[in-house]
């Protein structure tokens, strides 16, 4: 078997864009994976194009020679958007090397540990203050309505949740967000007491809605510097936080900052391979490892789980993509000892379903793990041919 042809395609999904993958052999199976362009990887689709061009004519099954061949002709590159562009190859050859032995992906690693994966609601109450009339949902506007989402998230049986800061304006609530450009705090990303106490807020609302047994996780990205981190991760101190989550390009730093907050930390969602989380793993600095299972591809991703395991660390996957890259997420929280949570965006367009055959199942909390072969997961190229993208969006 070899590798015939390849494609890229992007569709519309509101404000973003899903993009996909697609090769094809000389014996008819088809190959597909999920990347991420339109959230700080530009140019990433010109790079899996580039890189594509010596796959041609490889056997896709010698996935690890493919990898070694791409990761050579990337190496005075290493990381970044060469190191995600290969993540999109290595995970639609991984698609054609488990349809073609008939087999899901996960049994090319030694078999599942678990079949039903326990999820969190992603990015809660964030979208609908963002984009409540592409959602077609009632916007949040204050702290009792984010106190309504966390009842509703309750109700529909999930057991953890993970939100961002919503900034108390006058008499209404905005997001947070100087680390993506967005809105007050931009470039110097200092803190405040009022920016502390409204990231305090936001919990209490969750919790006031979603009750004592709720997960609740908050996500600070890129929106502060190490002292903003510290004095925002004190305001949280008692809110019995599942997880502080958080974005830091420096090992000591974010140790540091384990050493004296309160609160459970998570990091790690953007950084790539394992030489770049071994300097966070030796420093002790983080509880949870977030692993990109998109951006760093299948393979690389259990690697680092497995050094992880070594430094007794739980990983969980960043994915807040489409349906088919959170069933490539599943098939990784499937396959590894080590793992704590699984992340997904439930909110999302309404149209989200229809680029694959058949949505993904979540029953009480629980992502159940996908058992057809490959990903088991059939992506519909007509619904993404028939939705092309609106424009390029560079912020979620």
């Amino acid at each position: 078997m070899k590798v015939k042809a390849f494609e890229t395609l992007q569709c519309d999904a509101g404000w973003r864009i899903f993009s996909f993958l697609k090769i094809e052999t000389d014996v008819g199976i088809t190959g597909w994976s999920e990347f991420n362009e339109s959230f700080g990887s530009p140019g990433l689709r010109g790079a899996i194009e580039t890189l594509m061009q010596p796959v041609i004519g490889m056997d896709p099954h010698q996935i690890e020679l493919v990898n070694a061949v791409l990761g050579s002709r990337s190496v005075q590159s290493r990381g970044g958007i060469a190191r995600q562009a290969i993540g999109a190859i290595e995970n639609a050859l991984l698609d054609i090397k488990g349809k073609d032995l008939g087999v899901p992906v996960y049994q090319l690693f030694g078999g599942a540990l678990r079949d039903r994966l326990p999820v969190y609601w992603s990015h809660c109450g964030s979208y609908r203050l963002r984009n409540p009339d592409i959602l077609g949902v009632k916007p949040v506007r204050t702290y009792d309505d984010l106190a309504e989402v966390g009842a509703e998230v309750r109700a529909k049986g999930f057991r953890a949740l993970k939100t961002n800061t919503a900034l108390e304006v006058g008499d209404h609530v905005e997001q947070y967000r100087p680390g993506f450009l967005v809105g007050r705090g931009f470039p110097e990303r200092n803190w405040d007491r009022h920016i502390a106490r409204s990231a305090a807020k936001t919990i209490e609302a969750f919790r006031a809605g979603a009750g004592e047994e709720m997960g609740i996780m908050l996500d600070l990205n890129f929106h502060f510097r190490t002292e903003g981190f510290r004095w925002v991760g004190d305001a949280l101190g008692d809110l019995d936080l599942t997880w502080l989550e958080l974005d830091i390009h420096d090992a000591n730093a974010l140790a540091l900052l384990r050493r004296d907050l309160r609160c459970p930390l998570a990091s790690g969602e953007t950084l790539l391979e394992r030489r770049d989380f071994k300097p966070y793993f030796e420093k002790d600095a983080m509880d949870v490892a977030i692993v990109d299972v998109i951006w760093n591809g299948f393979n690389e991703s259990l690697k680092i789980a497995a050094m992880a395991d070594a430094y007794d660390i739980n990983v969980a996957p960043h994915n807040f993509y489409g349906h088919l890259a959170s069933a490539i997420s599943a098939h990784f929280s499937a396959a590894v000892p080590n793992f704590r949570i699984m992340e997904t965006d439930i909110d999302s367009v309404p149209w989200r379903d229809e680029y694959v055959m058949a949505p993904p199942v979540i029953e009480n909390g629980d992502f159940l793990l996908p058992k057809g072969p490959g990903w088991g997961v059939e992506v519909n190229e007509a619904a993404i041919r028939a939705r092309p993208p609106k424009t390029l969006r560079t912020t979620v």
